[in-house]
């Protein structure tokens, strides 16, 4: 893209410099001043140039926004031009008037429009007007946590109440890696497209596509990045470095592992849980098990039920550097793999 920006401009300057030369040749009376014609050409093509980098960061909703708020702007300054008060009086004065009605409006319109153009749809469909002025707010998904499937389980709940855009260019990569000849891509591939499938299903949920497309396998991330950050919303994904780029960006992360964890029951001394004991314990008569949230819990008395899903009641807890050790005694064998 850059590339492609870069031979434009060339291109355009070049149009000016020749264009202003042949100006200067088809009048008979600049042909002395045919090299400043060709530096004024230059000049402005260049200063074209510098205040297309300089809008780098201008998107087509804000030229949108801009292009509603100077309609609006002059319509009102025409209103205002036309209406009786301006009928009589200095015809200067009354010039004057006008142009500064024309100046104040459209600067003011302009103003608002752009402050508030996430609250109109135009261009782009995934900010529009609902109903009472109530914003619908956008989660942007990637490959990573279509593949990571938690996402169908946790909009299935409702929790997430929020409109997903996934990129086309997410579903182009998501068929790439389905159709990889590694087994293991490939299972990857297709689970990520049986959960879109999946969330496609629900109909309370509001799935949007956004067409937008990627010429390099290395533009994904930061093309990811571009888009929530253009409808202002927030980024699922469980790619750690691509969260971090969104969080640099000032762009939400959504961590399903980070929600997954602050959603574990927290272990208390007395209660009683569930588990299966995998292998023998370090001290004498004792059993290792381990929780769902994979921590390990030794279990004393419980040996000889090695292999063996039982009841135990929670002695003690103790946190440690990667993540926590719990102590239980045996209560009761439930059953056997």
């Amino acid at each position: 893209m850059n590339r492609t920006l870069t031979i434009i401009r060339i291109v355009f300057l070049a149009l000016c410099i020749v264009g202003s030369w042949l100006v200067a040749y088809t009048v008979q009376e600049w042909d002395h001043y045919r090299w400043v014609a060709v530096f004024v050409g230059t000049a402005i093509g260049a200063l074209v140039v510098l205040v297309d980098v300089l809008l780098k960061g201008f998107s087509l909703r804000g030229l949108t926004a801009i292009t509603f708020g100077l309609g609006v702007g002059a319509l009102i300054a025409w209103l205002l031009g036309t209406s009786p008060l301006l009928e009589q009086g200095d015809e200067q004065v009354i010039f004057l008037v006008r142009l500064s009605l024309f100046l104040i409006c459209t600067y003011l319109a302009t103003v608002i429009a752009l402050r508030g153009r996430d609250e109109f749809n135009l261009v782009i469909p995934y900010v529009r007007f609902v109903p009472h002025e109530v914003d619908v707010p956008v989660v942007v998904v990637d490959t990573s946590a279509l593949i990571d499937g938690r996402i169908a389980r946790v909009c299935e709940t409702q929790f997430l109440g929020a409109a997903l855009v996934i990129p086309s260019f997410v579903l182009t990569e998501l068929q790439q890696i389905a159709d990889s000849p590694d087994p293991i891509r490939k299972a990857r591939g297709r689970r990520g497209l049986e959960v879109l499938n999946e969330l496609r299903r629900l109909k309370h949920l509001e799935i949007r596509l956004h067409q937008s497309e990627i010429v390099r396998r290395q533009d994904l991330e930061a093309k990811l990045v571009f888009v929530a950050q253009s409808l202002g919303a927030k980024l699922l994904t469980t790619d750690y470095n691509l969260a971090k780029m969104a969080q640099f960006h000032g762009v939400t992360w959504l961590n399903l592992s980070a929600l997954d964890k602050a959603l574990r029951p927290e272990i208390v001394v007395g209660e009683h849980v569930e588990i299966e004991l995998s292998k023998p314990g370090k001290d004498e008569g004792q059993a290792i098990g381990f929780l769902g949230d994979g921590s390990m819990v030794v279990v004393n008395h419980a040996r000889p039920h090695v292999g063996s899903r039982v009841s135990v009641e929670i002695t003690g807890v103790l946190p440690t550097a990667g993540g926590k050790m719990v102590f239980a005694n045996f209560l009761g064998v439930l059953g056997r793999d």
